[in-house]
Order: C-alpha cells, then sequence, then structure tokens
C-alpha cells in the first residue's frame, strides 16, 4: 500500500510553489494592498499654521527676539476647515507594517491548503476509494493551529497593554463563555445535534477494553470528564480570542453600511454576512432545520424535502458558502474601519474652542472605540508623516508611525482568521467525519483513519513495526468518526455562536454606549 505517493508530490510541490511565489504572487498582499483600500493622512503643521494665522519662527535667534526661548503649543480653532487628504495604501506601505508578514504568511498558506484540499477531493473522486493517507488533512489541521497561534498573538496585544480594561474585558468574557460553553454540552441531542454524546459513546466503547486490559477500570469516566472539561476549556478560549474581532465587526459593519448607502446589493451582502453565524446556529438547531426539511409541514400528510444524508451535504455546503461570502466583503470592512479618522475629525468639529495642533493630529491617528484604552493600531493607518524637511513631525511620532500602520493587519487577521478557521473545520468535518458534498457516495471512514486501522496486518514484521501498529490502532479506535465529527461539530458551532454574541454586544456598544 502506498503511504503517500502522488499526494506527497503534490504537497512538496506546493511548498515549493508557495516558498518561490510568495514575492512575486500573493493573496495577502493582493487583498489588502491592490491600491482599491486608501487612507487618510493628517494635515501638516504648516498646513495649521496658515489656518491659524500663524508663522513658524525660523530660528533659535527670531524665538528669542520675540520674548520666549520655547516655542508654544500651536493653537487652531476646532473648526478650522482644514481637509484630510488620502492616498491608496500601496504594497510599498505594507511591507514595513508589524505583522505583515505574519498576515502574509497565514492567509497565503490558508490558501495553498484550500488548493491541496480541492486537489486531494479530485484524486479521490476520480479514483474512487484509495487506501492512502489523505495528506490534505495535515494542511487543514496546520491551518487551524496557526489560526489558534494568529488568536493567541493578538490577545497578546491587550493582555500586554499597561492602561485600558481590554485585560479585564477578555478575562471576563473568557468566564462568560466558560459557563455558557458547559450550559450547552447538557442541551439534549434532540435539539442541538452537535453529536456529543455518540461522539463520546463511541469513544469510551473503544476506550474500555484498552483501560480494563491495564487494570484502570476507574478511569473511564474520568475520561469521559476530562473530554467535557477540555471543550469547555477551548471554548472559554476561543470565546476571550474572538472578544475584539466580533466588537470590531460590529464597528466596521455599521460604518459599512453607512458608506454604502447607494448600493443595496453591496448593502444586502454585508447583512447577510454579518448574520451567517446566525445561519450556522441554525444549521445545527435540530427542531428547526434537520427535522423541519425532513418533513416538512405542509399540508395534513408531511413529506421530506431532504434526507439526513442530503442535509449533512447541504450543511457543508452552506458553511463553506458563508466562509466565501464574508471574505468576499473584507474590503468594506477594513475600508469602513480606515475612514475612522474622517469621522473623528467632523466629531471634532461641532465642538467649540481651540485645540493644539498635537492633538489634532493625534484624534487623526487614534481610533476611538469607547473605552477600550488600547486599541492604539489606528494611529499606522491616518499618519501619512511626511520625513521631509519643510514639515518633518518630531522622532518619536515618525516612530510611533511605524507602530500605527501595523495595525490594519492586525485588524485583517481579527477579521479572517475566524473565516479561516471555520472554513477548515468543515473540510475536516467532511473528511474525517465520512461526510459527502453530494456528488458521491459518502465514504464509511476516512482514508486516514482507514490506514490507522490496518496498523494489526504487520504482525509478521519486527517488534517496533508492531509496537507502531497497536499504538497506531489504538488512536484510530479512539478517534473514531462519529468523535471527531462531534469535537468539530462543537468547534464550528461555537466559533459562530461567539462571534454572534460579542458581535451584537458590539452593535449595542456602539449604538447606545460609545458616544455616552
Amino acid at each position: 500500500m502506498a503511504v503517500l505517493g502522488v499526494q506527497l508530490v503534490v504537497t512538496l510541490l506546493t511548498a515549493t510553489l508557495m516558498h518561490r511565489l510568495a514575492p512575486h504572487c500573493s493573496f495577502a498582499r493582493w487583498l489588502l494592498c491592490n491600491g482599491s483600500l486608501f487612507r487618510y493622512k493628517h494635515p501638516s503643521e504648516e498646513e495649521l499654521r496658515a489656518l491659524a494665522g500663524k508663522q513658524r519662527p525660523r530660528g533659535r535667534r527670531e524665538r528669542w527676539a520675540n520674548g520666549y526661548s520655547e516655542e508654544k503649543p500651536l493653537c487652531v480653532p476646532r473648526d478650522a476647515p482644514f481637509q484630510l487628504e488620502t492616498c491608496p495604501l500601496t504594497a510599498v506601505d505594507a511591507l514595513v507594517l508589524r505583522f505583515f508578514l505574519e498576515y502574509q504568511w497565514f492567509v497565503d498558506f490558508a490558501v495553498y491548503a484550500g488548493g491541496v484540499y480541492l486537489f486531494t477531493e479530485a484524486y479521490y473522486c476520480i479514483l474512487g476509494l484509495v487506501r492512502e493517507t489523505n495528506i490534505a488533512v495535515f494542511w487543514c489541521l496546520l491551518t487551524i493551529a496557526f489560526s489558534i497561534k494568529v488568536f493567541l498573538t493578538v490577545t497578546q496585544l491587550y493582555f500586554s497593554a499597561e492602561e485600558g480594561g481590554e485585560r479585564s474585558v477578555c478575562l471576563t468574557f473568557a468566564f462568560l463563555f466558560l459557563l455558557l460553553a458547559m450550559l450547552v454540552q447538557v442541551v439534549p441531542e434532540e435539539t442541538l445535534e452537535l453529536g456529543l454524546e455518540p461522539g463520546l459513546a463511541s469513544m469510551t466503547q473503544n476506550l474500555e477494553p484498552l483501560l480494563k486490559m491495564q487494570g484502570w477500570d476507574w478511569a473511564l469516566p474520568l475520561a469521559k470528564l476530562a473530554i467535557r472539561v477540555g471543550l469547555a476549556v477551548l471554548g472559554s478560549m476561543l470565546g476571550a480570542f474572538l472578544t475584539f474581532p466580533g466588537l470590531r465587526l460590529a464597528q466596521t459593519h455599521r460604518d459599512a453600511l453607512t458608506m454604502s448607502e447607494d448600493q443595496p446589493m453591496l448593502q444586502f451582502l454585508l447583512h447577510t454576512s454579518f448574520l451567517s453565524p446566525l445561519f450556522i446556529l441554525w444549521l445545527w438547531t435540530k427542531p428547526i432545520a434537520r427535522d423541519f426539511l425532513h418533513q416538512a409541514p405542509f399540508g395534513e400528510t408531511p413529506f421530506s424535502l431532504l434526507s439526513d444524508s442530503a442535509f449533512d451535504s447541504m450543511r457543508l455546503w452552506v458553511l463553506v458558502a458563508l466562509c466565501l461570502l464574508r471574505l468576499a466583503v473584507t474590503r468594506p470592512h477594513l475600508q469602513a474601519y480606515l475612514c475612522l479618522a474622517k469621522s473623528r475629525v467632523e466629531q471634532l468639529r461641532r465642538e467649540a474652542g481651540r485645540i493644539e495642533a498635537r492633538e489634532i493630529q493625534r484624534r487623526v491617528w487614534l481610533p476611538i472605540e469607547g473605552n477600550w484604552g488600547a486599541e492604539w493600531g489606528f494611529w499606522f493607518l491616518c499618519s501619512g508623516v511626511s520625513l521631509s524637511p519643510e514639515g518633518q513631525l518630531p522622532l518619536l511620532l515618525a516612530h510611533q508611525v511605524v507602530r500605527v500602520y501595523c495595525y490594519v493587519t492586525v485588524v485583517s487577521l481579527q477579521y479572517l482568521t475566524p473565516l479561516i478557521l471555520t472554513l477548515n473545520c468543515t473540510l475536516l468535518l467532511k473528511t474525517l467525519g465520512g461526510y459527502s458534498w453530494g456528488l458521491g457516495p459518502a465514504l464509511p471512514l476516512s482514508p486516514v483513519l482507514a490506514a490507522v486501522h490496518d496498523g494489526t496486518v504487520g504482525s509478521r514484521e519486527d517488534e517496533a513495526q508492531q509496537a507502531a501498529a497497536q499504538i497506531t490502532g489504538a488512536l484510530g479506535g479512539l478517534l473514531t468518526p462519529l468523535f471527531l465529527r462531534c469535537i468539530l461539530a462543537f468547534l464550528i458551532w461555537w466559533t459562530a455562536a461567539s462571534q454572534l454574541l460579542t458581535s451584537l454586544f458590539g452593535l449595542y456598544f456602539h449604538q447606545h454606549l460609545a458616544g455616552s
């Protein structure tokens, strides 16, 4: 039996292409830096002096002649008619962004992993049930692992902030989602068909003989409890990771709708994308999804619209379509984020009195997201600092400009990482769960597990191979399709639930609390 075969060649070719083409052809760079996104630049100090009717002293002698040794802060009227210039966000700007390389590598890796998965699906569809390890599973698992790493990296920004309440917000939501994750696990299967009970029963059924051989019968209930506690902790972590991405999504959704008032089709897509987590929750709510379509109550005699296998295939297609829809509206959300500078200036003009020039520049740079405080990244998006001798700002501000530009990639990661996580969990659910796309018969067992179960056939080989076969056989017996279905279904459903709760809370916050 071939261990990898053609799939190994495709994997090596994909890795080579990913390495060679990254400097020349990158989907992540095209998505962010193709010139369709523009950012605002703050007014220069010379422009503000012209509006205030003041001239800058030419040198130290002129300042001493005017009676003061140090230049006083420049103050201009708050309603001064200054304009914010715009410039496109290009690849040259993005090269200096913090996290840009991580963003580019992660998104491009997810794209190449999707390409390997498509090839593998076509390969199995053409050749039928071949006894080869499905290497696309490992690509999807790596993408999920990198998604968790990105979540940890971004969340670390909030915990490393000395000021602001981001750390408390993350911990509060983590505790809240921990309670919700424990409550979800006690919902009966007739209401929420995540398959936790059948999956755990399938795993413990194969685990019980192994524990009896070692005399560890008492550990079986502890194993089930450990799995449930692990799912609750994982749900709490995902909820904390998705807290600020959900709050950010709510803000960009509102602003994107405002910017697209004359585009009803785009508004429809934005609304559908925002409500996509609700559709995902509906897919696993059995009374209003599977039961409704399986026994549709039309007329006196109900009839079946979809069989169970057809519903499973339809659910996979809907998940993929919703992920692609959210990807399609990425740029309107990013542009809405970049346009926060304009709203800050408009808010400034409604105020009375005078304001320092540096305060105007700071307001253009800094985002205002309620009292979340440590969202410092918008400095980089809207700075546009000129380093020419005529309009050069202090070196400290120039350094902060480099920090500000970094945050556009963080916003992109906050938007794309939940999408990539959901999509790859969906692909794994199809492959490891034994489902079908509806284009052919569903596989009774995933090929990656079928090879594992055959580990005992090499009983005549050496002892090392026999030990390896026993270990892989035991793992294959524990990681049954039913158990993998429940784990992956829980991840997909919980990611959608966390996104929905945090984004709805973000809508309420930005609508009723942000301005108070």
